[in-house]
């Protein structure tokens, strides 16, 4: 458990690090990279890379939306076939961002396992 949420932690962080000097596909890079350093399961792979990048990106949309008063999420939600509803822009953009990182992270948790297999469990 302790591993899960510090990947999760992590992945926020270098995500955080990676959006200020990458594009926006930097975040693959940092989920993909926590996940190949820290050994976990695929499926815990995958939720804390996706978890990690889904409350960063949620995070930092509505602090975005805060400091200009929804004006610029409220005129790109009508635009797209939102109904004009900011939550949801907002939603659909971390959701987004979350499923680049959790494949991200889940080829990075495949590659550890290529490269360090794990041992079968011992039966008697």
């Amino acid at each position: 458990m302790l591993k899960y949420i510090l990947s999760i932690l992590v992945t926020a962080l270098l995500a955080f690090v990676s959006g200020l000097y990458l594009p926006w596909w930097g975040i693959a890079f940092a989920a993909f990279l926590v996940s190949a350093a820290i050994p976990q399961k695929p499926v815990y792979s995958f939720l804390s890379g996706f978890l990690g990048v889904f409350l960063l990106w949620e995070g930092l949309a509505w602090w975005i939306d805060n400091k200009n008063n929804g004006i610029l999420s409220q005129k790109i939600a009508n635009i797209l076939p939102l109904g004009g509803s900011a939550v949801l822009l907002i939603l659909i953009t971390s959701i987004i961002g979350a499923l680049v990182a959790g494949f991200a992270a889940l080829a990075g948790s495949y590659l550890r396992r290529l490269i360090y297999p794990v041992p079968p469990p011992d039966t008697i």
